[in-house]
């Protein structure tokens, strides 16, 4: 698992959804580039301020959260377009039902007037519609079962913002 400072990598990134954008995280920081590190390899911060510190936290904090507003973003309009092509393939379900309807009754009148001959024709019609609509619906109804509303990605990343923000 990737650290959340990391940036995105597309070998990352699920299927179906959109490339985010990589990240440099440490072009990002404004701090002093040549830093003195302690022995320990942390920052030595003896000679700055309390306030400064802060001042880099909270822009660190508003970089992260940005991030995590972008992939939410891209994350929720893939699973939108999903959702979509599952509603039209149900809208597709609902028209072939009421031309099976339109070619039952057609058959059962015509056959009822003549009981031989086009009523037969008409009723192939309806079940061919029948069939369309079937299988239009079984594809949207499995469509719309895909769709994952929750943004897996963005809740995982923030899920490692606390372990972040404690030191090391």
């Amino acid at each position: 698992m990737s650290s959340p400072y990391t940036g995105a990598h597309a070998s990352e990134a699920p299927q179906g959804y959109a490339e985010p954008t990589p990240q440099n995280y440490a072009a990002d920081y404004s701090g002093n580039v040549g830093t003195p590190m302690t022995e320990t390899g942390r920052p030595d911060v003896e000679g700055t301020s309390v306030g400064q510190l802060m001042g880099e936290v909270a822009k660190d904090l508003s970089t992260l959260m940005r991030q995590e507003l972008e992939l939410a973003k891209v994350e929720v309009k893939a699973e939108a377009k999903k959702a979509g092509k599952g509603a039209g393939l149900m809208g597709a379900a609902g028209f072939a039902g009421y031309m099976v309807l339109l070619f039952l009754s057609i058959a059962l009148w015509w056959a009822l007037s003549h009981l031989v001959g086009h009523s037969w024709s008409a009723l192939i019609v309806a079940v061919l519609w029948g069939v369309i609509g079937f299988v239009a619906f079984t594809m949207g109804r499995k469509q719309l079962k895909a769709v994952n509303p929750k943004p897996e990605r963005t809740v995982d990343t923030l899920s490692q913002v606390p372990g972040a923000l404690k030191p090391n």
